[in-house]
């Protein structure tokens, strides 16, 4: 099973991994860590931005220490829990505000999107999927690879067995054609006509 497709891969293993050469362990550990990194420096700092600073510095920190790792000593996830606890207080203290009481720093807002807006983000992927299922073959693998997987041209010419401009050409009437399906539909999923 591939690594990303594997939710119960060890992050010790992956560390392991990614500390022998292998970049498809660091992009799981990647995606896996990193918004629980930024999640605890949000609700610590009440900053998004500082938050995401500190996310990226305990994320480049994991990876500098990944040749060292001692596996069993402590859980990836701990470890990170208090890399980024320790740049929180850090940014804390510069700002002068390390001495305020916990129940007095104001608490985040919510950055999960509203129910009205999570309602209205399925009924416009309901609409792309069925607009999608329309399109000819090649043009749904195309357009999906492109725009979804962020395949380039070449690789998607390779994949489809065709040349780089019959993608170009397979690309744009796909584009074209789901524009013309959900046309109609631009205000039942909430964008403005135009």
């Amino acid at each position: 099973m591939p690594l990303d497709t594997d939710p119960h891969t060890d992050d010790a293993d992956l560390l392991a991994r990614y500390a022998k050469g292998d970049g498809g362990a660091a992009r799981v550990l990647t995606v896996r860590l990193t918004p629980y990194a930024y999640g605890q420096a949000v609700r610590l700092l009440g900053d998004r931005a500082e938050a995401e600073d500190v996310a990226q510095e305990a994320m480049l920190r994991l990876w500098r220490i990944a040749p060292d790792w001692r596996a069993g000593e402590a859980r990836v996830t701990t470890w990170l829990y208090r890399v980024v606890a320790n740049l929180c207080t850090d940014r804390l203290r510069k700002r002068g505000r390390a001495s305020l009481p916990l129940d007095e720093v104001t608490e985040p807002q919510d950055p999960a999107p509203s129910a009205e807006a999570r309602l209205q983000g399925q009924a416009r992927m309901a609409a792309l999927r069925a607009a999608l299922a329309d399109l000819p073959e090649r043009q749904r693998i195309a357009v999906m690879m492109r725009h979804f997987e962020g395949a380039s041209n070449p690789e998607i010419a390779t994949a489809l067995g065709i040349s780089t401009e019959a993608v170009e050409s397979l690309t744009a009437r796909g584009k074209r054609a789901l524009a013309a399906a959900l046309k109609g539909q631009a205000s039942a999923l909430g964008y403005e006509e135009g």
